[in-house]
């Protein structure tokens, strides 16, 4: 008779149920500015100790403190906190459109607002992101994407520009460097690092930036993904954004319970980092220094940004059946937005005034834009691109069995 004991399986399971607040020790937070910097062109295996523990610069009292505060003027900072105050209203205004039926599904990206804003602000234009559906942040940061535009995507109207070929957070913005959004998980993360080598073969200067969430690092995308990354040196950014929980699963399901995501990144081969992605100047440092490694050739890095899915995963979701509704309140990296809010406040370059002002003035912007875009239709009332359509944009020049097949839908001869 055998004296081993039978085997099991191991199911990793969430460290809260509904009613019960997630014990977050296992974050290991490290106190702001406690972290070295290391030299950009430092190698992969030197950035081991940086992606257990936490890189931050923002302290309790809103204070920059460490080698990674980064001298940013204020001018870039008010930037930033009003993109973040801006999408975060953009979300609320869209997510009640959703519930009036006027748009089919939504996602918010509550709470993890400093990621995608301070991130676009540390690139260059040329950049290609590769995002996924919760970094509306990389758009709505910039002047140049009217709110109107995305709003018309959103509602599929007859000003998509989409032409309700998409789902309605699956932006596409060439012009922004923004690669159309992908419903299936990890594809980003290859395609980014493709874009990256090419760039490289064709010696410019543009890097790539691929994004992902902690539970698609379960696919082989990912895998794939860093090993021709580390193999090709590509001038690639590999986001993991760690909001610790999937549609209904904690990170722990995809790993994260036995060893960060930052730490697979040092394993392959690649310079990693483990980031507080709720301070929005460790943000920006982080990606700037890794935009600069990447832009000097000296390969990619991977960074898992610590935060939290302060919403539901989509208007498909239901969070209190796996979570309490006030979970993220205990998080202890807390709110963008009010982190570097103290900042602004502690430099005497804010006010309680001048937020509410603020608030208010885009509050009225995003309903002006939503107004506008409702004018061309919505879900809810029509306006909808033509079914014709689904024969565009296929072929540069269309076949005639095609023309021939529009003009009989058409009702033509």
């Amino acid at each position: 008779m055998s004296q081993h004991e039978s085997l099991r399986l191991h199911v990793p399971e969430p460290t809260a149920r509904p009613g019960q607040h997630t014990d977050f020790s296992y974050l290991h937070v490290s106190a702001a500015g406690a972290l070295r910097r290391p030299p950009v062109d430092t190698s992969p295996a030197d950035t081991a100790d940086l992606t257990d523990g936490l890189i931050r610069v923002l302290d309790d009292e809103g204070r920059a403190v460490g080698p990674w505060a980064p001298h940013l003027d204020t001018a870039l900072l008010k930037r930033g906190l009003v993109a973040m105050m801006k999408t975060r209203i953009f979300d609320a205004r869209m997510l009640i459109a959703q519930r009036q039926k006027k748009i089919s599904f939504y996602m918010q990206c509550l709470g993890e607002e400093a990621i995608a804003v301070a991130h676009a602000l540390a690139l260059q234009p040329g950049d290609m992101c590769f995002p996924t559906y919760r970094q509306q942040g990389l758009l709505l940061v910039r002047d140049d994407i009217p709110l109107t535009e995305m709003i018309c995507q959103l509602l599929s109207n007859e000003r998509d520009p989409m032409k309700g070929r998409q789902l309605p957070v699956m932006y596409s913005y060439q012009r922004a460097g923004f690669f159309t959004i992908s419903g299936n998980l990890a594809t980003q993360f290859i395609q980014a690092v493709g874009w990256g080598m090419a760039s490289a073969i064709k010696g410019d200067t543009k890097i790539a930036s691929g994004w992902i969430g902690d539970g698609a690092t379960a696919e082989a995308d990912f895998h794939t993904a860093l090993t021709f990354a580390h193999v090709y040196r590509a001038p690639v950014i590999l986001n993991v954004v760690n909001n610790q929980w999937a549609i209904s699963s904690f990170q722990a399901i995809a790993g994260g319970e036995q060893t960060t995501f930052a730490q697979r990144g040092v394993g392959c081969g690649i310079a990693s980092l483990r980031v507080d992605g709720n301070d929005f100047l460790a943000v920006y440092a982080a990606s700037q220094w890794a935009a600069e490694r990447a832009r000097s050739n000296l390969g990619p890095t991977l960074i898992e940004w610590i935060s939290y899915r302060a919403g539901a995963h989509s208007t498909s979701d239901d969070p209190s059946r796996y979570r309490p509704a006030d979970d993220w309140e205990h998080f202890p990296l807390g709110d963008p937005i009010a982190r570097l809010k103290a900042h602004l406040v502690l430099l005497g370059e804010w006010s309680d005034e001048q937020h509410a002002a603020t608030q208010k003035a885009l509050e009225a912007e995003v309903i002006a834009a939503q107004k506008e875009a409702e004018r061309y239709g919505s879900l809810a009332d029509g306006h909808l691109a033509s079914a014709a359509a689904m024969f565009e944009d296929v072929y540069k020049d269309m076949p005639a069995h095609l023309v021939e097949q529009r003009q009989q839908m058409l009702g033509g001869v």
